[in-house]
């Protein structure tokens, strides 16, 4: 039975994926730099990879696909994609087909200067943004602000600053730090599916209820056709292929704002799945070679998620 390979088992994305699979009836492989990782234990068979930037971590791959015999590889981090790009045609001649953005692409998406500056110039909407230099220095970003690692993942090692002074001194705090004005009303996520023509075949809006490490802990599904249009607009003038989330927030006046794209599954990705969007499903498929299904990503509004935490035990 051939296997499907799904890496970044200890992130929220990779164990939804994970369990989305398993109830699918699928073979599941689960990798991860972390050999306690939280999904590799629900998955059927599992292995420790290196990390991405090492020169192990194709090679451990590489492994894993013959070891279990794997057809199809869902890759969950973004930096673990730039890796695999240049790597297809390896896998593909060890018979595991993968299905990912254009490396230039997710690394659009990995800067967040870069972001902000790609999203400006095709007309999507972004807070005002600059590296720490020059807001500091010619004053170009309003406060209040976040800011943030130009780089970076989750939540980590973002502040919100009120003045001058606090901005000063969480600029110092951060490595390659760059400054956003900080937005205010309520915080969404939309899970887009963009399909091998670059077209996005679903767009799945929440609300972000409650986050916790910048992971979504309590959601709620809604429709608001603008803000999957800007959602769409954005994965699609980035030039993303496959799963994608979204984030930002809509206004007091019914305005839509972008703060990121990430070119994966997202976090809260069990609610997208919970509402009907069968967007893992759909994503296997498209790497399976076959054409991504619109009608199996429709999704029902007003479905609430909250989570809890949930142990798993080594013997």
């Amino acid at each position: 039975m051939s296997a499907v390979l799904v890496t970044g088992a200890g992130g929220a994305a990779g164990v939804a994926v994970i369990r989305a699979l398993v109830d699918r009836g699928e073979h599941v492989v689960a990798v991860d730099t972390d050999p306690l990782a939280a999904g590799l234990f629900l998955a059927d068979d599992h292995a420790t990879v290196a990390p991405a930037g090492s020169d192990e971590f194709l090679a451990g791959i590489d492994d894993v696909v013959k070891r279990f015999d794997v057809d199809a590889v869902l890759c969950t981090i973004a930096e673990e994609m730039v890796a695999l790009a240049g790597h297809r045609s390896n896998l593909e001649h060890l018979g595991a087909a993968i299905w990912l953005s254009p490396s230039d692409a997710v690394n659009r998406c990995i800067d967040k200067l870069a972001f902000a500056d790609a999203m400006t110039a095709a007309g999507l909407p972004v807070p005002a943004t600059a590296s720490a230099d020059e807001a500091l220095r010619e004053s170009t970003v309003a406060g209040p602000w976040i800011v943030k690692p130009r780089r970076g993942r989750g939540s980590r090692d973002v502040y919100a600053v009120d003045n001058l002074d606090e901005l000063a001194w969480a600029s110092r705090r951060v490595q390659e730090p760059i400054v956003q004005t900080r937005l205010e009303g309520r915080e969404f996520t939309v899970d887009v599916l963009v399909d091998r023509d670059g077209v996005t075949a679903g767009a799945i809006p929440r609300w972000r209820l409650a986050t916790k490490a910048g992971i979504s802990t309590q959601g709620r599904t809604f429709s608001d056709p603008m803000v999957a249009t800007v959602a769409s607009g954005a994965a699609e003038s980035l030039g993303l292929r496959g799963p994608v989330n979204v984030q930002g927030f809509v206004a007091d006046d019914g305005d839509v704002s972008l703060v990121e794209v990430n070119p994966r599954f997202s976090g809260g990705l069990p609610l997208t799945l919970a509402a009907g969007a069968d967007i893992v499903g759909e994503t296997l498929r498209a790497t399976r070679g076959r054409p991504v299904r619109a009608d199996h990503l429709d999704f029902e509004p007003g479905v609430t998620m909250t989570r809890h935490l949930a142990d798993v035990f080594l013997r």
